[in-house]
């Protein structure tokens, strides 16, 4: 895997932006009862996505490895806002499957240790906000 991953957003108007990543394409827009165009998830949504997602895959990983199957296997990831602030403060990620409780039991915590995005979001992270200067953009 590599070691850097970039991710651009393009704004196209109101609240929607387009996500690009290695040629995969999101649409990003918030609900019209929030002012959007309801084009896409909302930006909160892709982070839950982002965790549900590579959760998942963790989960199938650390079965397959284990020679078990995880028929109907699906993560939900439920955030929780923190008060009044605009972030969540809280996220519960539940799994199901299709399998005895004790076997998807079994399996919580060595996925949750090579699940990239979990590790990133329970590990912190230095968030850095910057821009780039007209005389360093090349045209387009």
């Amino acid at each position: 895997m590599a070691e850097l991953l970039e991710v651009t957003a393009s704004w196209r108007g109101g609240y929607e932006s387009l996500v690009n990543a290695r040629g995969h394409e999101i649409p990003v827009d918030e609900p019209e009862s929030a002012g959007g165009g309801n084009t896409g998830m909302m930006p909160t949504e892709v982070l839950c996505a982002a965790v549900a997602s590579c959760y998942c895959l963790a989960l199938a990983h650390v079965a397959a490895k284990r020679s078990l199957e995880l028929p109907g296997l699906s993560v939900t990831a439920r955030a929780e806002r923190a008060g009044t602030e605009l972030r969540y403060g809280r996220l519960v990620v539940e799994a199901r499957a299709d399998v005895p409780d004790e076997r998807l039991a079994a399996l919580i915590e060595p996925a949750r240790r090579c699940c990239w995005v979990s590790n990133t979001l329970a590990g912190g992270l230095d968030l850095e906000y910057r821009y780039t200067p007209v005389e360093a953009r090349s045209p387009e």
